[in-house]
Order: C-alpha cells, then sequence, then structure tokens
C-alpha cells in the first residue's frame, strides 16, 4: 500500500499545481482578451484624433505618406501611429499576463520591447515634422533664387533640402539609441565622405564650371573702379 502511495504521490503533485495553475492561466487570457479589445480600441481612437488635427495633410505635405506608398504600404502615417498605439496596449498586456503566470524572464524581455516602442514613436515624429520643414527650407531657398535671379535655385532648393533631411534622420537614430553611436558615427563618416568627394570633384574636374557658377550668382558690378 505504501508503494502504492509512493507512485501516486507525483500524480497528486501535478493535479496540485495544475490546478493552482489552470486560474492564474485564465486570468492571463482573460487579460489578453481585455488588453486586445482596449489596443483596437485605442488605435482607432488615436487615428480619428490625428485625422481631426489633419496631421495626415501634414504628412503628405512632408512626403511621408508618398514614401510609404512607394515601399508598398497601403497606409499612410497616421495608421502607421495608430498601429504603434495598437503594440504599445498589446504588450503593455502581454507583460501583466505573463507575470500573473511568473514567467518573469518573458517579462523582462517584454518590458524592453514596451520601452522601445514610445521611442520609435517619437522618432517617427521628428522624421515627419523634420520633412516638412526640410521641404519648407528647400521651397524658401528656391523662392528666393528665384526672386534673385539665381538660375540654379532648383538645385540649391535640393541641396537644402536633403541636408536638413540628413540632420533630422540622424537626431532620430540618436533618438532610439541604436548600436551605441555606432549608427550616428558611421552615418557622419559617410555624409563627411560625400562632401569632400564631391568638393574634390567639383573643384578639381569643374573648375570652369565653378567660375561660372560663381559669376552667375554674383556678377561683378563693372561699375565699381578698380
Amino acid at each position: 500500500m505504501q508503494s502504492f502511495d509512493v507512485l501516486l504521490e507525483p500524480i497528486r503533485a501535478l493535479l496540485q499545481q495544475t490546478g493552482a495553475f489552470m486560474p492564474r492561466l485564465a486570468v492571463a487570457v482573460v487579460v489578453l482578451l481585455v488588453g486586445w479589445l482596449l489596443a483596437k480600441g485605442f488605435r482607432i481612437a488615436v487615428v480619428k484624433a490625428l485625422r481631426a488635427l489633419n496631421f495626415h495633410v501634414l504628412t503628405e505635405r512632408a512626403g511621408i505618406d508618398d514614401f510609404l506608398q512607394q515601399g508598398g504600404s497601403e497606409k499612410d502615417t497616421s495608421e502607421l501611429v495608430g498601429w504603434l498605439a495598437y503594440l504599445l496596449v498589446v504588450l503593455a498586456s502581454l507583460i501583466i499576463a505573463f507575470n500573473g503566470l511568473g514567467l518573469s524572464q518573458v517579462t523582462d524581455l517584454l518590458g524592453r520591447v514596451l520601452l522601445f516602442v514610445p521611442r520609435l514613436l517619437v522618432a517617427l515624429l521628428v522624421v515627419v515634422f523634420g520633412s516638412y520643414f526640410a521641404r519648407f527650407a528647400g521651397n524658401a531657398v528656391h523662392s528666393y533664387c528665384k526672386s534673385a535671379e539665381i538660375s540654379d535655385g532648383e538645385l540649391l532648393g535640393r541641396v537644402m533640402q536633403y541636408g536638413v533631411m540628413a540632420f533630422v534622420v540622424l537626431l532620430a537614430v540618436d533618438h532610439l539609441d541604436i548600436g551605441g553611436g555606432l549608427i550616428q558615427q558611421t552615418f557622419l563618416i559617410l555624409l563627411a565622405g560625400i562632401v569632400v568627394a564631391f568638393a574634390l570633384a567639383f573643384g578639381l574636374g569643374a573648375r570652369d564650371r565653378a567660375a561660372d557658377l560663381i559669376e552667375r550668382w554674383f556678377p561683378r558690378d563693372d561699375r565699381t573702379p578698380r
């Protein structure tokens, strides 16, 4: 009889652990279901709020929506922000559910991902507003050059726009804090290399062209006494 009880002891322990685990599993499932419903409602609310604030007009003028469509996406930037908000609520629900189940390692991993999502959202907003400002600055330079009768105003406007956009992307990547500064340093090295290569090519191979451009942009006044 005692040997039979010894054989049944592991089964009893398993049943006790299962009985203690099932209520926690049920609570975790309920938390995930409620979190999923809240995430859907929060996503819809965020998208409607952004559209009410004409955020989609800003992203369309900044060129972000066109960039997403060229990449094959059928969603605009407002919907992308809504999906980030949806992911934020879902991750919070998963953390609560796994914490209730006692899975601390999974909870720590999801907590790190949860902290990264707001950074991604802020970086996206930096790119959106920076793109709008870059296009505005480029158009301003183009308009000024046109009013000053500088023939290469469109080229200078594009240079201004791309320069501001490069700075904005660098700010966004720096906010994400990916790679411990390696990406920022690599980006700066590549940008400096492009600028130096362009300056050397333009200065050595196109000196006459550079002189013509300077003469065209800043013509000499023949009335000035020598």
